[in-house]
């Protein structure tokens, strides 16, 4: 197993891990085990890769068994949720510190193959993804959908990240999450 940034050749992979663990692509019977609900297309993820650096993959046999995404919130902006997010950003706090676009960037989804899931993959892929924006940026945030509580489980005991806050968006219910990069 290969943990690294991902390059242009493994796009078809990734693209077919989140497919097939899309929500709407997941049986609701399956849910509970989670799910990611970003689209993002093959030309938006190239951008991601060449202008952020910001996607972590797990490869395991040639193929993609894990990802991350990452990235400033200049790239985010064009989506409707991230431009309300950056909107809204200022009115969560980390440690008493403020969020800002200047200080934090945006991370996920993360996305673990079902074959690979309590493993210790999570932490692998999300400490990597982690590390690799630290230079840069001093917190990380993501959101995660309440309907999602497997996910927010995982980022709070394995990746040890703390609830910011909740916000509401597009008649979903979200969890703002944040913590230190170093």
């Amino acid at each position: 197993m290969e943990i690294r940034f991902a390059t242009p050749s493994d796009l078809d992979s990734l693209l077919d891990l989140l497919r097939a663990n899309h929500a709407d692509n997941v049986p609701d019977e399956e849910k509970k085990f989670g799910f990611v609900t970003t689209q993002i297309t093959k030309e938006q993820l190239i951008d991601l890769i060449e202008q952020e650096n910001g996607v972590t993959v797990a490869v395991d046999g040639g193929r993609v068994v894990s990802f991350a995404l990452a990235g400033a919130w200049e790239y985010w902006k064009p989506w409707p949720l991230f431009s309300y997010m950056i909107e809204i950003l200022e009115t969560f706090q980390h440690d008493g510190v403020t969020m800002t676009t200047e200080n934090c960037y945006q991370y996920g989804p993360i996305c673990i193959d079902k074959d690979y899931r309590s493993t210790g993959l999570f932490e692998k892929v999300f400490d990597f993804s982690l590390a690799s924006m630290a230079d840069r940026f001093p917190y990380m945030v993501t959101f995660i959908n309440q309907i999602n509580p497997r996910s927010y489980a995982a980022h709070v005991r394995k990746g040890g990240m703390v609830e910011a806050g909740k916000f509401d968006w597009n008649n979903n219910h979200y969890w703002m999450m944040s913590i230190r990069t170093k």
